[in-house]
Order: C-alpha cells, then sequence, then structure tokens
C-alpha cells in the first residue's frame, strides 16, 4: 500500500511539474487552455512566474514528500490544492458554473484524497522523520 501511494504522489508530483514547465515554455497557449489570455509582456511573464512556481511547488512538494516519505511536506501541496479548490467552489457560487468546471476540481479533490492517504500512511509505518507539531 505504502508504494502505491509513494508511486502515485510521484506520478501526480511529475504531472504537475510538466504544466509548470509548459507555463514556462509556452505562457500564452497554456495560459489558453486554463481559461487565461496573456496581455501583452506583463501578462506572459505573470502566467511564466505564477503558474510556473504554483505548478513547480506543488509537484515538487508532491515527489519530495513520497520519495522521503516526509508527510510534513505534503502539507504544502495540501494547502496549495486545498486553497485552489476553495477559491474555485467560491467562484462557482460567485460566478457561475461554466463548461468542465468539474475537471480542474476534480484532479484538486482526488490529489488532496491522496495526500491525506499518504500522510496518514507515513504517519501508521512510523516514515515522518520529522518530530514537529506539523508532521
Amino acid at each position: 500500500m505504502n508504494l502505491i501511494v509513494r508511486s502515485l504522489l510521484i506520478l501526480a508530483g511529475m504531472v504537475f511539474c510538466v504544466i509548470g514547465g509548459s507555463f514556462l515554455a509556452y505562457p500564452a497557449s497554456q495560459g489558453g487552455s486554463f481559461g487565461l489570455d496573456a496581455n501583452g509582456a506583463q501578462g506572459l511573464s505573470s502566467l511564466r512566474g505564477d503558474f510556473t512556481a504554483y505548478f513547480w511547488v506543488t509537484g515538487g512538494g508532491l515527489i519530495y514528500g513520497a520519495w522521503a516519505k516526509r508527510r510534513d511536506v505534503l502539507l504544502i501541496p495540501g494547502l496549495l490544492l486545498g486553497i485552489t479548490f476553495a477559491a474555485r467552489a467560491l467562484s462557482l457560487a460567485l460566478d457561475g458554473f461554466y463548461e468542465n468546471w468539474w475537471q480542474p476540481m476534480g484532479v484538486e479533490a482526488l490529489t488532496i484524497v491522496l495526500i491525506l492517504v499518504g500522510r496518514r500512511a507515513f504517519a501508521q509505518r512510523g516514515l515522518s522523520t520529522m518530530g514537529s507539531t506539523l508532521s
């Protein structure tokens, strides 16, 4: 079970890192697939910087947390995805539904559940390497 959870977390992290790399290399086209339109150099810079950082920190946290069996590190992508999910839910309530709204929320929810399972699996086996209150 532990190996499966770790593998899925690493795979998810790799997907997030690839998406981040796509924002770095092709911000306009990648932004378009997220419903975003870059407005000149500043818009491209924002897409490149902000989205690359978001996806790389999320993906890197998933990969490192799973690889090192560090449940405390998994808090970082968990919080990022949790805030994203909550903001999307608020946006649905305030702005209304849009086509395929459930897809990004589904990915976020599934990844959050996977993070929670990973944190629990790492704790049950005494695999946390950090004895802080965060773990």
